[in-house]
């Protein structure tokens, strides 16, 4: 079985590739194919996030997994025909964690009768820029929440005057 993915780069002009790749392919043989058809080095962090149909932001499935736990799964862990049930599934992929190239990815089309053994980039529009775009993060800090509940109360108690080492121990 055969996927075509349309994947598209989160910059303001227009920046497409589609890729067919093997449905048993894993989500690690996607990861170069899409670096690739982007012409990127494959040489930096990635991961993909699952997606609800409003491309909110879910589950990570990283490249390589951070986590101390010995279940934690990776990229090479998933086949693409686990991830992706039915045409328009999706997901986003921040490839460079330091500059955070974004992508959407859509399944497009499945044709059973094909299996390819290699992924192969059909389709290309535009150019990528030579930098990413700069990307805001907004949220709320826990500091903000902690001074909106203790206020000023916590700095007099804690100020620099104070004998009372916060952290319990010489550690300056």
């Amino acid at each position: 079985m055969q996927y075509s993915f349309r994947c598209i780069l989160d910059v303001e002009s227009d920046v497409i590739r589609d890729i067919l790749i093997n449905a048993e392919a894993t989500l690690f043989d996607f990861h170069l194919a899409v670096s690739k058809a982007f012409g990127f080095s494959n040489q930096e962090m990635a991961a993909f996030y699952r997606t609800d149909t409003d491309w909110e932001q879910g589950e990570e499935i990283p490249l390589i997994s951070m986590s101390a736990s010995n279940d934690a799964l990776e990229m090479k862990d998933y086949k693409l025909s686990e991830i992706f049930a039915k045409v328009d599934d999706h997901l986003l992929y921040v490839y460079d964690f330091l500059v955070l190239w974004t992508f959407f990815i859509e399944l497009r089309h499945v044709d059973t009768s094909k299996s390819p053994q290699n992924p192969k980039h059909i389709y290309s529009v535009g150019s990528v820029p030579d930098k990413a775009p700069e990307k805001h993060f907004t949220g709320n800090l826990i500091l903000n929440d902690f001074d909106e509940e203790f206020g000023d109360e916590f700095d007099e108690e804690f100020d620099e005057d104070s004998d009372m080492d916060p952290i319990g121990g010489d550690f300056y």
